[in-house]
């Protein structure tokens, strides 16, 4: 990512923004924009679907979408979304595809200011973004990505966990359904999507694990929910994944609203 910070004339126009609670399931057809967009939920979780597979934000991260980039958005949990663009001419100080980041404190605040409060003095939106700008310049990626497959067999295996995340059929009994042998799913999970099917299929739960723990399921009725055969080896898998236990996690959400 360029570590040049980006530099905004108290002029530069802040296009769209808004603020909104979103009921559970919420769903955002595909669409386009000719600005580079940030969604954040405040509360809540949003999934950003491309077709380079989708990327989770719970409310400790925030998404980003290039411009021109074709992408979905569903919410999980009664979400507190905030959409907030940014112009065309200051995309290219982030990436040119989509992205996860973590939310530090002053990120947040910025994000908070920007999407519910009226501009009070002239330019003073322009200099909140750029906080905005120069923070996601310093921020890693922090992406919870499920990358979604082009060969039909692989396709055919994702498909089936996607309709229950929680089954617990091994490769070769997944390879049997798709009409292909372990050896070559496992090839192409590493080939096509950059990670083995353990790491894959883990992810995807860990994608409904955050909705159900949103929701106020408790921790170890979604590690069952999920797939996991104990709440020990879930919680593990998802302080991995996102870097926090999912206890914290509840306890964040729980703060926050």
């Amino acid at each position: 990512m360029p570590q040049n910070r980006p530099t905004l004339p108290e002029s530069v126009d802040v296009p769209l923004r808004g603020a909104g609670w979103l009921p559970h399931g919420y769903h955002l057809d595909a669409h386009a924009h000719p600005h580079g967009q940030l969604v954040y939920a405040a509360a809540g979780v949003l999934a950003t679907t491309t077709e380079r597979g989708t990327w989770v934000a719970p409310a400790n991260r925030v998404t980003w979408t290039p411009p021109g980039f074709a992408h979905s958005h569903r919410f999980y949990g009664r979400t507190d979304a905030r959409i907030l663009s940014v112009p065309a001419e200051l995309c290219g100080e982030l990436a040119d595809q989509p992205h996860v980041f973590t939310v530090s404190p002053l990120l947040r605040e910025a994000l908070l200011v920007l999407t519910d409060r009226p501009e009070t003095r002239p330019g003073a939106h322009g200099r909140l973004l750029a906080v905005v700008m120069d923070e996601l310049s310093d921020t890693a990626e922090q992406s919870l990505h499920l990358p979604e497959p082009r060969d039909d067999r692989l396709r055919a295996v994702t498909d089936l966990l996607h309709a229950d995340p929680a089954r617990p059929a091994t490769l070769a009994e997944l390879g049997r359904a798709a009409g292909a042998s372990e050896r070559t799913l496992s090839r192409l999970f590493h080939a096509e999507l950059g990670m083995s099917f353990h790491r894959w299929r883990t992810t995807l739960r860990v994608h409904h694990a955050l909705a159900h723990l949103t929701n106020g399921l408790s921790v170890t009725d979604t590690a069952l929910a999920c797939g996991w055969s104990n709440p020990s080896s879930f919680i593990d898998a998802f302080t991995e994944v996102v870097g926090q236990t999912p206890g914290r996690y509840q306890a964040e959400l729980r703060d926050s609203t």
